[in-house]
C-alpha cells in the first residue's frame, strides 16, 4: 500500500530571492513523503542469525537473490547490523592467500567471528530509521553514512520492515514524480550540470586480477569498475554483487583469475555495459536508470573512453541534498 496522502510536518522550502523555484521541487517532494510510502506491497526479506556460518550466509544470499540481510543477536535479542557484499569483499581480500589455500576463514568463521575480528578496525552499529521518517532524512542518512542499505524498522514492534536502498527511492520518485511539475533544469546535458565524478574515476584494466580488483573496492570504497582495455575503452563493468556470484560458482579460492576471465565467467546473463554521453540530457540519463534499475552509468565521449561515472548517489545528492544546503556528503 502506497500512501500519496501522508504529509509529515515538513516546511516547504520557499525560494529566496532570484533562485530559480525548481531547485527545490524533489527536495521537498521527498520532505513530503514517508519511508513507508516507498516500502513496495511486496519484498523479500531475509534475516540471519549472528551465530549462521559466514560461507552458508553468503550462499543463502545468493539464493535468495537478495545483496544485504539484517542480522539478529540471539542473546541480545535485538538487530545489531547487516551481512552484505562488502562484508564478503573483505573477508576474501583479508584472508585470501592463493587458489592452493583454501579461506579457512570463510568456510568455518560465524558471523559473530568475523564481526568480532572486523568491528575492531571499524565503527559498524546497525544504521536504521522509521517508517514514519521522510525520505528527505532517508536520503541524508544513506550519504552521510555512505551506505547503501537503510533497514526501516518499526520503533514499536522492532521489526525490520524493508531494506530501503537508492535505487528504491529513485524508482519512487520516477513512478510518482509524474505528479509534480517538471523541474525545467531535467533538460540541461549533463556536461552542463556537472552531476557525477569526473576525475580520478576507479576503473581496472582487464588483463588485471580479481584480486586486483577487490583491493581497488575496499581501497577506493567505490561499488563498481568500469573495466577496460589497453586503449582505455570500456568494455564491461564489473560491480560489487558480481563478487557475490564467485561464491554461487564457488570459485571464490581462485582470485589470481584476469578481470576478462571472470566477466565471461560470470552465470547470470549480463547485458553490454550501460553508458551515457555529455550530451545527453538529465532527464534521459535518470529513465535510464531507473528503467533498467541500476546503480550507475559510464560517462564515454565517442571512442567510448571513460569520463566519468554517474551514480545514484551523484543524482540524489545533486536533486535532493544539495538544494537543501547540504553538499557532497558521500564523495
Amino acid at each position: 500500500f502506497l500512501s500519496l496522502t501522508h504529509f509529515p510536518l515538513f516546511e516547504q522550502a520557499t525560494p529566496p530571492a532570484g533562485t530559480d523555484p525548481d531547485t527545490f521541487i524533489y527536495m521537498n517532494f521527498m520532505k513530503t513523503h514517508c519511508c513507508y510510502d516507498a516500502i513496495p506491497t511486496s519484498s523479500k526479506l531475509v534475516i540471519f542469525d549472528t551465530t549462521l556460518q559466514v560461507k552458508k550466509a553468503f550462499f543463502a544470499l545468493v539464493a535468495n537473490g537478495v545483496r544485504a540481510a539484517p542480522l539478529w543477536d540471539s542473546k541480545l535479542k535485538c538487530f545489531v547490523g547487516m551481512l552484505t557484499i562488502t562484508d564478503f569483499i573483505n573477508i576474501l581480500h583479508r584472508y585470501y592467500k592463493s587458489p592452493l589455500v583454501q579461506i579457512y576463514e570463510l568456510e568455518e568463521h560465524k558471523i559473530e567471528t568475523w564481526r568480532e575480528i572486523y568491528l575492531q578496525y571499524s565503527f559498524n552499529s546497525l544504521i536504521s530509521i522509521t517508517p514514519d521518517s521522510s525520505l528527505f532524512d532517508a536520503i541524508y542518512s544513506l550519504l552521510k553514512n555512505k551506505i547503501h542499505r537503510l533497514p526501516v524498522i518499526d520503533p514499536a514492534s522492532g521489526n525490520v520492515l524493508h531494506i530501503l536502498t537508492h535505487k528504491r527511492i529513485l524508482k519512487f520518485l520516477h513512478i510518482f514524480g509524474s505528479m509534480i511539475p517538471k523541474p525545467r533544469f531535467l533538460q540541461k546535458r549533463i556536461s552542463e550540470v556537472g552531476i557525477g565524478t569526473f576525475r580520478e574515476i576507479a576503473t581496472v584494466q582487464e588483463s588485471a586480477s580479481v584480486y586486483d580488483a577487490l583491493t581497488i573496492f575496499v581501497e577506493r570504497r567505490v561499488s563498481a569498475l568500469p573495466v577496460v582495455n589497453k586503449q582505455g575503452k570500456v568494455v564491461a563493468l564489473y560491480s560489487r554483487f558480481d563478487v557475490i556470484n564467485l561464491a554461487a560458482q564457488k570459485n571464490y579460492n581462485n582470485l589470481n583469475m584476469t578481470m576478462r576471465e571472470a566477466i565471461t565467467s560470470r552465470a547470470c546473463c549480463v547485458e553490454g555495459v550501460l553508458k551515457c554521453y555529455p550530451y545527453e540530457t538529465l532527464e534521459t540519463i535518470i529513465d535510464r536508470i531507473a528503467k533498467a534499475e541500476v546503480h550507475r552509468l559510464v560517462l564515454v565521449d565517442r571512442d567510448d573512453v571513460v569520463r566519468g561515472i554517474v551514480s545514484l548517489s551523484d543524482l540524489l545528492q545533486a536533486l535532493v541534498l544539495t538544494p537543501a544546503g547540504i553538499d557532497a556528503l558521500y564523495s
